[in-house]
């Protein structure tokens, strides 16, 4: 089978993401190179929807030496990667860590902000925090800044479903180094990490 017809099966079922008609779930599924191939649907409580989505990882991705390759096709050398990844949406936390294995030899998971502190302190060599903002117990901006106060280097990227006015400004301003709006695909969060991360 050839790598492009490869696919890694996952229901969405983002708690940030919702549809109101089947135009805007069809645009949600385009956006994440998405194809829709089922659909449960019960009175009352709702509808699940299936989608297949695109995945090209193959066995060299187990190489140690990781070359990430920039819009221009120049090549760029990422050394392997320790990367915290804090999410609480368990399909979100498969799909990015998905994304990021080619670049990271360890990535950790917190559930919340608070647990993402007590990883940061526990681990100071963390080389990246991918930083959900919207989280119970404590959110990315609390968390970004308790992390920043005793660690001024660890590039944090934050990511949110919300397209609210004004959350990138929020999330620099807390700390972060960059932002990221959900859905994002792997060559995008691929290229904000080659930025702040190509040492």
């Amino acid at each position: 089978m050839d790598k492009s017809e490869k696919f890694d099966e996952l229901i969405i079922a983002n708690k940030e993401l919702s549809f109101q008609n089947d135009e805007k779930e069809k645009r949600a599924a385009e956006l994440i190179k998405a194809q829709k191939h089922a659909e449960e649907s019960e009175e009352g409580k709702g509808s699940i929807s299936s989608f297949t989505i695109p995945y090209n990882g193959g066995p060299e991705e187990k190489n140690s030496t990781k070359n990430v390759v920039s819009a221009d096709g120049t090549g760029n050398q990422i050394k392997n990667l320790k990367i915290l990844i804090v999410e609480d949406d368990e399909l979100s936390i498969i799909l990015i860590t998905r994304f990021v294995k080619i670049l990271g030899e360890q990535v950790l998971k917190a559930r919340n902000g608070a647990e993402a502190v007590e990883a940061c302190l526990n681990n100071p060599d963390i080389d990246l925090v991918l930083m959900d903002i919207r989280m119970p117990v404590m959110d990315g901006y609390e968390a970004t800044r308790g992390i920043r106060q005793f660690n001024k280097d660890v590039v944090i990227i934050a990511q949110t479903a919300s397209a609210s006015t004004g959350d990138r400004e929020r999330a620099i301003e807390a700390g972060c180094n960059d932002y990221i709006s959900k859905p994002f695909g792997p060559a995008l969060l691929t290229e904000l990490i080659k930025k702040h991360c190509n040492k």
